[in-house]
């Protein structure tokens, strides 16, 4: 019975459709809010860049008309005579008609430092007698601190300057000192959001603040402002010549300055370039982002609310079908009629499962036949393994019973020398071995009834493959007293095969030989044969043991079967041959069994495709005939044994003789 807390498919496709869909409308919105953003400030920057430059261009033209100005003042006879009168009416004449250029003019006797005629009032502008007045006209910003200027004129965001020029009377000689005193960067003081020309600042290459738009920070050096750092980078950026954006905050406010550098002035006496810094904050660079936002909002409102109504739509079209589908499936023991299964949807896909779902019906109806006949099989199977399951139990018993016996024997200290302590702990270790062998065999054989068995198919030469199997096993042959015979091998046979799986077969083949051979010989050949237009590779081992009645060859071949004679005598599971035949049967080859009868020996033979030579690279031909030459030089090694006859005679009267035997196919 379906549980009541699963979610329908209908509503999990509204929930996923909307899963998908809303965070890529939320992330699509973040993106474009992101970049929106990003241009309002790179726009912004841009402007106030723009404004640094053009306010440094006005301050430079504005200046050039100054020295004009005072250079034509100068050179007047009016100036040069020094009457008193005459300079005054001169002075008054010249405010008038350059009254937003200069604020006042002065002209000082430079030989007793008095003032001759003036606008500004009886205090000086400025020192007279600083000494580049003889190099010409000199241009010096002006200070609170300057001697003559009051802090009540510093009200708004201006850069007063102060401009001399010297004055010679009619011999040529230095008489007099002419001083403009003018304000530039007249800047309104509420100016609307949004507005990004921004507030001027004006910085001295020393660090001196000439103009800012709060007074009481003119004169003042960078590094005394909280945000003294900043400024001084932005000094250094400007000198240097580069343009990037500027970040920087002020009593918690975060500002965005453009900025440029101007030359030609001098500042305390002493030639300086400028800065001119124009700033604003990132909140009205960012002015017009708030009626954005509100588009955003709109436009994100109605994304989500289309991407809902979509998928209840998809949701609908989709799920239909499948609730069909559903009902007939659950109503299906009801239909004594055996209606048809619903075909009649628009989607492909659907009719299909639709088709698939009939024809999976009829299939079951066939099954159902089928069952019964299955049933009778799986009794008869479940016998086979029953008796297959107590023959294993025994060949695992009697591996661990050596390796516990052994291990304890050494445990407990019961040998006499290290050699025999050795003797022992081998006959563990190639027991433990023995005991992986039988359970790699029903890892292989529960492989091959799941269809998961596979091979890696290489070109592998078949008699390099074939001497390092008989150097393995022809010490176990040796130490059983058994004579082994091999053709020659000097010609190369290249075949397709899994080296690993196919080592392990002939492994296989050849153990089960020196098992079953109690006496006499075994016989290795290889040869290459003909048929159907195709070479094969032709491996037998053929031996002189026990043979096997011919009746019951072909049963070896099936999984669990054992010849119960030999199975009482000899051990093993019954799964070697099996494994040999799928793994063979995998590399698209053959392997058959023949014997005459009991006690007449038995003749294996493996057959794989054979390989044309001449259509191998000559480098793989030249590695093969590296390795063959030396694996030829390999020397088998007898191994001899060392036991006491006692301990010896303990350990290998609890198990048998089921120790050594790595076959297991008879």
């Amino acid at each position: 019975m379906a549980n009541l807390r699963q979610a329908s498919f209908r509503r999990i496709l509204v929930s996923k459709i909307l899963l998908l869909s809303v965070p890529v409308v939320l992330i699509g919105e973040m993106v474009a809010f992101d970049k929106a953003r990003s241009s309002l400030l790179e726009t912004a920057y841009q402007n106030l860049t723009e404004s640094a430059v053009n306010n440094g261009q006005r301050i430079l033209d504005t200046i050039a008309a100054l020295k004009i100005n005072l250079l034509s003042a100068s050179e007047t006879k009016t100036i040069q005579s020094g009457s008193r009168d005459e300079v005054q009416q001169f002075l008054n004449r010249l405010a008038r008609q350059l009254p937003r250029q200069i604020e006042c003019s002065q002209l000082t006797d430079l030989e007793t430092g008095n003032i001759v005629a003036t606008t500004c009032g009886e205090q000086p502008i400025g020192d007279p007698t600083s000494p580049f007045l003889s190099d010409g006209i000199e241009v010096e910003a002006i200070l609170p601190t300057n001697a003559g200027i009051t802090g009540e004129i510093y009200t708004r965001n201006q850069l007063r300057l102060r401009l001399s020029a010297p004055v010679y009377d009619e011999d040529g000689k230095l008489h007099y000192v002419l001083s403009f005193r003018s304000a530039l960067l007249h800047e309104k003081l509420d100016k609307k959001p949004g507005i990004l020309t921004g507030s001027t600042m004006v910085i001295a290459e020393d660090g001196t603040i000439l103009a800012h738009p709060f007074p009481n920070r003119i004169g003042t050096h960078i590094q005394q402002q909280a945000d003294g750092s900043q400024l001084k980078k932005i000094v250094r950026n400007a000198l240097a010549g580069q343009r990037d954006y500027f970040f920087f905050e002020e009593n918690e406010r975060k500002l965005l300055a453009g900025y440029n550098a101007i030359n030609g002035l001098t500042t305390k006496g002493k030639p300086q370039k400028w800065v001119i810094v124009a700033v604003t904050s990132v909140d009205n660079a960012l002015y017009s982002l708030r009626d954005m936002k509100l588009v955003f909002i709109l436009l994100t409102v109605i994304l989500i609310g289309a991407s809902l109504l979509a998928s209840l739509y998809v949701a609908h079209y989709l799920a239909r079908p499948v609730e069909k589908l559903r009902d007939y499936a659950l109503n299906l023991h009801l239909n004594q009629a055996a209606e048809p299964v619903p075909d009649n949807f628009n989607i492909r896909e659907f009719n299909q499962l639709a088709q698939a779902l009939s024809q999976m019906l009829e299939r079951l109806r066939i099954w159902a036949e089928e069952l019964e006949i299955a049933w009778k099989e799986a009794k008869s199977a479940n016998q086979v393994k029953s008796q297959f399951l107590a023959a294993t139990s025994h060949e695992l018993r009697n591996p661990l019973n050596i390796i516990i016996n052994c291990v304890r024997l050494v445990r407990d200290d019961m040998c006499d020398t290290r050699e025999e302590e050795m003797e022992f702990l081998k006959l563990a270790d190639e027991t433990a071995i023995h005991l992986l062998g039988i359970i790699n065999d029903l890892l292989d054989i529960s492989k091959i009834e799941a269809g998961k068995l596979s091979v890696s198919l290489e070109t592998i030469d078949l008699q390099k493959l074939l001497k390092e199997i008989i150097n393995l096993q022809s010490v176990s042959v040796q130490q059983k007293g058994l004579k082994l015979n091999i053709s020659q091998m000097n010609e190369q046979m290249f075949v397709h095969a899994d080296a690993m799986k196919l080592k392990q077969v002939i492994i296989n083949v050849v153990s089960n030989a020196t098992k079953f051979t109690e006496s006499g010989s075994i016989t290795i050949h290889t040869e290459v044969q003909q048929k159907d237009d195709q070479a094969w590779a032709s491996i037998t081992v053929k031996d002189t043991g026990i043979g096997i009645d011919p009746t019951q060859q072909q049963k070896l071949f099936r999984p669990y079967v054992m010849v119960e004679e030999t199975a009482n005598k000899f051990g093993g599971t019954g799964l070697g041959l099996a494994i040999s035949r799928n793994l063979i049967e995998l590399m698209n080859g053959t392997i058959t069994l023949e014997s005459a009868g009991v006690n007449q020996g038995t003749t294996v033979t493996i057959t794989l495709p054979l390989i044309d030579a001449s259509l191998l690279p000559t480098s793989e031909m030249r590695d093969s005939k590296d390795i063959e030459m030396i694996s030829a030089n390999r020397e088998v090694i007898g191994v001899k044994s060392s036991f006491q006859p006692q301990l010896r005679q303990e350990v290998l009267g609890c198990v048998g003789n089921g120790r050594t035997g790595a076959g297991d196919g008879k």
